[in-house]
């Protein structure tokens, strides 16, 4: 461990030490670095997220990022990461949440590559389903990536890192200009600074099934900027075109997310995840059709 890690560890100690106890560093990213820990109090395992000391002397980025922890922390929903606690002690602003022992959906796609369809329907309806809830309680995630979605030890699908929401409405541009958010996974108005809503989730999560089901993003580039200037301006390859296994009715719902104008995506996160139940039900009957014309062409030939 680094001197930096150790010396943001003692202060977390410091900071969170009497209600929890700290066991060490689990991942850290561009926002925030996560700590596996102890309620003291209530004996379970938690996870701490904290606002890296490069941040958090900014004032604007500390009172943001307590504020929006505070919103995420309304949420209750089975299939999002519960938020226990919001803090800042001795200038460190941190929340603790629910430990997901499970990998994340981003690690399953570099360890396995592209996943069978029905577990990318699961996975998708059930982030569907999570984000219809925040949606409905005014909350736009803005950052749905595999990162992003956690696997429980049943498989579950949990969505994580609403650290960055916002409400209904406002725009992803931070006051010097720059747009937030993960470019591979950015609706192209979240791209462009624009107003958001629940809909650029929506295509958010589009992007996440079009790499479940091909293995990569639908856009690539050298820089953030190409890759935004690519979801502003072009249209994705669908995915039954990249991969002829792939159902053209399952492309056609991953491709419906990723359209340019939200207007013409889904709704509500209901209205994808009842367009990935009718495609399973869908899917379900020509198989059973196929099997029971199979199970009859021996009688038929031996008829002829």
């Amino acid at each position: 461990m680094s001197v930096m890690s150790e010396s943001l560890q003692e202060r977390v100690v410091a900071a969170v030490g009497t209600q929890y106890e700290i066991d060490g560093e689990i991942g850290r990213g561009g926002m925030s670095v996560v700590y596996r820990a102890r309620d003291r109090r209530l004996n379970r395992p938690v996870a701490i997220k904290v606002l890296p000391p490069e941040l958090a002397h900014d004032p604007a980025i500390r009172t943001r990022f307590t504020r929006e922890a505070q919103m995420s922390a309304q949420l209750s929903h089975a299939h999002i990461v519960p938020i226990y606690d919001v803090g800042e002690l001795e200038g460190l602003a941190y929340f603790v949440m629910a430990l997901v022992e499970g990998e994340s959906l981003a690690a399953r796609l570099a360890r396995g590559g592209p996943m069978p369809l029905d577990q990318v329907r699961t996975v998708a309806g059930e982030v569907a389903d999570a984000l219809d809830y925040a949606h409905r309680q005014g909350v736009v995630h803005r950052d749905i990536k595999p990162d992003n979605i956690l696997f429980d030890e049943d498989e579950n699908a949990l969505v994580t890192d609403f650290g960055i929401a916002t409400g209904h409405f406002r725009s992803r541009m931070t006051g010097s200009g720059n747009v937030m958010g993960t470019p591979h996974y950015m609706s192209p108005e979240q791209a462009r600074g624009k107003l958001l809503d629940g809909r650029s989730d929506i295509y958010g999560l589009g992007v996440v099934m079009y790499e479940t089901l091909v293995g990569f993003p639908p856009f690539d580039g050298a820089d953030s900027y190409s890759i935004s200037y690519k979801h502003v301006t072009e249209t994705a390859v669908s995915p039954e075109v990249v991969d002829s296994r792939i159902p053209p009715e399952l492309a056609a719902i991953v491709m419906r997310c990723l359209e340019k104008n939200p207007s013409h995506r889904y709704e509500r996160g209901n209205d994808l995840a009842d367009a990935l139940i009718g495609f399973l039900a869908g899917a379900s009957a020509h198989n059973e059709f196929r099997m029971a014309r199979t199970a009859r062409a021996p009688a038929v030939l031996a008829a002829g």
